[in-house]
């Protein structure tokens, strides 16, 4: 009778974890990056990129290309940005990252970070003036442009006249990497005083596809008086209230997605104020506003601020921050275990540079993870000999207290302090590997230098689940299984490996505890299938490494022959 409720409750609880994990992984471990490949026929095809969406309704979207010839320009050149400047309103909104594409294609167009008002997913950004007493330019001003093409070693500078004594200026610089620097200055030669307050902005229409989740923030960002605040979402602004502003001294405001950010950045000492609005239908705004000036006849002022647009780079963004930009690496959402995540990613990308493949990275940085943990493994498998070594003994108490559970637990519980073991000590190892199986993730999932990284055959991105499903037959049924039905090879690797793992463990004593034991390997196996494939290397790297130690561990104990009745 026990053991049928055993085998009831084991059931059920399988069943509870197959079809409710499903929801609870949503919020605490958000999908994987989508697959960059599907296996159609039993051959690997790159899946296209996803088209972009119309986002506000009520306009008029337009063709990208026709967009960009109705005003003059200025060209953007740099190794890692392209695009241009629109004179008309001093906007930056042609922006593309030619060292990213959007798929694994070979003839993948590159990725667009900017693009025009008017256009699918417009996304831009501009520098302007309020003032007392003078007319400022607006979004329609066309500007004059000294200078035919904005590169690291040619700044260009916009100016404009309002024909009332005020003449505008905005000098225009760019780095090798992704900030661009704009000093904004204002000389009047008019009659009065007038009163000027520089501002830039970031402009974008529609929600980015990367979903904001409980572990990877995607949205408004910022860093206000030497804290990051990811407090801000879409979703807040659309339920209200449309503005949250934000005082700060130095710090940064802007928008972050998934791999890529937009950010203006005052300068370090420089009180701003920061607001993120929501307009109408879907779009948003991020500004930046620095202080007021009262600028005298004959007298000019200049004030600066920078934009970084471009893709987040660890080291790159770690670059700024000590250059002055205030936890600018803070714009990958590393969560609580920073500390602790940054160093994988140095690790493993450092062995992925050495190496020159993610898979065999990650392989490697398994080794040294268990080359660090092999003192408590040690431990944990000397703890397991020890089970084994008592098992003969547990079996006797158990057939002689069968019918008093309260007793047995109290004899078992001797054998234990007699025989000097601790049945909970194997649960170390377990608990250590969840911050670094944490972190791991976190990397993968986080991390841009991960993105679009093959290891062999047709696994063509490790930070995508695998794209070889059993249940269609490889690609060769035409169709492609739900996600938590998706089971891949190294799916069903990792089921078998655990499957061997579990059956070098002790026996449990409780007929349960066993039963929960037999089927968890197949559990995981359907749990993991829509991770990252690279957690699944990982995790297969180690359960191996982990049967190898425990038969060379269980060969220096090896199990004592069977206890005798006394």
């Amino acid at each position: 009778m026990d053991d049928k409720k055993n085998i009831i409750l084991a059931v059920l609880l399988t069943a509870a974890i197959l079809f409710g994990w499903p929801y609870v992984s949503h919020y605490v471990f958000p999908a994987a990056n989508p697959p960059v490949t599907k296996i159609e026929g039993g051959k690997t095809t790159p899946v296209a990129a996803p088209g972009t969406d119309t986002a506000d309704g009520s306009a008029v979207i337009r063709d990208r290309a026709i967009v960009l010839k109705e005003s003059p320009r200025v060209p953007i050149r740099t190794p890692k940005l392209t695009g241009s400047i629109n004179l008309k309103g001093a906007r930056i909104d042609d922006i593309v990252l030619p060292t990213y594409s959007e798929t694994i294609a070979k003839d993948s167009p590159a990725v667009r970070l900017y693009s025009p008002s008017g256009t699918a997913d417009a996304y831009f950004a501009g520098f302007g003036w309020q003032g007392e007493g003078l007319k400022t330019p607006n979004k329609d001003t066309v500007w004059t442009a000294q200078g035919s093409e904005l590169t690291p070693t040619s700044p260009v500078t916009l100016t404009w006249n309002n024909g009332a004594g005020q003449t505008f200026e905005i000098r225009l610089s760019v780095d090798e990497n992704y900030m661009i620097s704009a000093a904004q200055k204002v000389s009047n030669t008019g009659a009065g005083a007038v009163g000027v307050k520089p501002y830039s902005y970031i402009s974008r229409t529609g929600i980015p596809k990367d979903p904001d989740t409980w572990t990877i923030h995607v949205g408004p960002m910022g860093v206000f008086n030497g804290a990051a605040n990811y407090d801000v979402n879409y979703k807040d602004l659309d339920k209200g209230p449309s503005t949250q502003s934000f005082q700060s001294k130095g710090g940064w405001i802007g928008f972050t997605d998934k791999y890529w950010l937009s950010a203006l950045v005052p300068a370090t000492d420089a009180d701003f104020a920061g607001q993120f609005r929501k307009g109408a239908g879907t779009q948003y705004q991020a500004d930046a506003a620095l202080g007021s000036t009262m600028l005298a006849p004959g007298k000019a002022a200049t004030q600066s601020i920078r934009l970084f647009v471009g893709a987040k780079e660890v080291k790159t963004l770690q670059a700024y921050e000590r250059a002055g930009v205030p936890l600018f690496d803070r714009a990958i959402d590393w969560g609580w275990f920073y500390w602790f995540e940054q160093p994988i990613f140095a690790l493993l990308h450092w062995l992925f540079e050495t190496l020159g493949n993610f898979g065999v990275a990650i392989i490697c940085l398994t080794f040294c993870v268990r080359a660090l943990m092999f003192p408590v493994a040690q431990r944990q498998f000397a703890s397991m000999a020890a089970m084994r070594a008592v098992q003969p003994k547990m079996k006797l108490l158990q057939e002689k207290y069968k019918d008093d559970k309260q007793q047995l637990q109290v004899k078992m519980m001797e054998l234990y302090k007699q025989e000097k073991v601790n049945p909970l000590a194997g649960c170390l190892p377990i608990f250590i590997q969840i911050p670094i199986f944490f972190a791991l993730y976190k990397v993968l999932q986080l991390t841009i230098e991960m993105r679009h990284q093959p290891f062999v055959l047709w696994i063509k991105d490790l930070s995508a689940p695998d794209p070889l499903h059993i249940l269609n037959l490889f690609g060769l049924l035409p169709f492609t299984p739900p996600s938590f039905l998706a089971i891949g090879v190294l799916a069903l690797l990792l089921g078998i490996s655990m499957y061997f793992q579990f059956k070098l463990n002790p026996a449990q004593m409780d007929p349960m505890q066993q039963q929960i034991f037999s089927i968890m390997p197949w559990m995981m196996m359907f749990i993991m299938a829509p991770f990252a494939a690279g957690l699944l290397v990982y995790w297969i790297t180690n359960n191996c490494l982990s049967m190898a130690q425990q038969w060379w561990l269980y060969r220096k104990h090896p199990v004592p022959a069977p206890a005798t009745a006394k």
